[in-house]
């Protein structure tokens, strides 16, 4: 991805609670930081949950998320996650994301994910509003 469209999402810590018997983090401790990743991706976007409901009546529901485990984490690691939009369809986007330590800047895990435009009156998929469009168009790397 062009580093440029990019943004910085979120920071954490890899705690010893995240390991699990091999003494590396635990593949399930990556979707909560991920998922985490984006909601900030959205804000940092400009576009809040809140404005895509009130404005649009719509939110997004993530259909779809597939992680890379490059290499392992351990207890002590920081972590930072940055990501972009990587394609626009007419009813979804897809996010790529990037976890890379915070101090090497070694790659330790990816995550695409597809997020579907949502409306929770319907209770279905809906297609995608223009002035969102416009903002991940613009975005998109």
């Amino acid at each position: 991805m062009t580093q440029q469209r990019r943004v910085a999402l979120m920071r954490g810590v890899i705690h010893p609670w995240h390991h699990d018997h091999f003494g590396h983090m635990n593949v399930r401790h990556y979707a909560p930081f991920f998922d985490d990743a984006c909601y900030h991706l959205w804000t940092q976007l400009g576009i809040s949950y809140e404005t895509m409901l009130a404005e649009h009546g719509v939110h997004c529901v993530t259909a779809q998320a597939t992680t890379g485990f490059v290499k392992e984490l351990t207890a002590g690691d920081l972590i930072v996650i940055d990501g972009g939009v990587t394609r626009v369809g007419t009813k979804s986007a897809t996010f790529g994301l990037e976890m890379r330590h915070a101090e090497t800047g070694a790659l330790h895990a990816t995550y695409e994910v597809v997020e579907v435009f949502f409306d929770p009156k319907t209770r279905k998929a809906a297609v995608m509003p223009d002035a969102v469009r416009a903002v991940l168009e613009d975005r998109t790397v």
